[in-house]
């Protein structure tokens, strides 16, 4: 009964992330500003870091299946979309949701996945060069950062984790 439950609880973020991704962001050839951060944080935190890779690698590729942008479907952006769930598991599953943790997985993600890999997986889509992509995308990750950082605390403390709670002691 858990293992279903897991599994119904990961297609319900997998489907807000592809709904917060497709249809509520702005969408730009280079910058992308959505809240889909929210399910794939939540999502890591609650299931772990392999669950939570997994959750947003099946939410990149349903996602692009489903409602395809651009181009052709380009795997490197699923191995971010993994690698920002395992980080946010790895930071923040079964330990206390603090401030400090949250902010350490959101600049990390930040850093090395948003602006390090996507931007070197856009570089390789679009033949740009760096300094057209990568101004406009550091100005959206330094306004973006602390936005994240007190999002994931509020829905973690207001909306998850009494949640959490009644979903873990209080089940038939």
């Amino acid at each position: 009964m858990k293992n279903i439950r897991i599994v119904i609880s990961l297609g319900m973020f997998i489907a807000m992330e592809v709904i917060l991704t497709r249809f509520l962001s702005i969408q730009t050839p280079i910058v992308r500003i959505s809240f889909s951060f929210i399910p794939m944080a939540i999502s890591a935190m609650m299931f772990g870091p392999i669950f939570g890779g997994i959750a947003a690698a099946l939410a990149d590729i349903i996602g692009m299946m489903i409602f395809p942008t651009g181009g052709a479907f380009f795997p490197g952006f699923t191995l971010s979309a993994f690698l920002t769930g395992a980080i946010y598991g790895l930071f923040l599953s079964n330990k206390s949701k603090t401030i400090f943790r949250i902010s350490m997985a959101v600049i990390v993600v930040s850093a090395f996945i948003n602006l390090g890999l996507d931007t070197i997986w856009l570089l390789m889509i679009t033949g740009k060069g760096i300094l057209a992509i990568l101004p406009p995308r550091i100005i959206k990750t330094i306004v973006m950062v602390p936005i994240q950082i007190l999002l994931i605390k509020a829905v973690w403390n207001y909306i998850v984790g009494p949640l959490k709670g009644i979903y873990m002691y209080h089940t038939a």
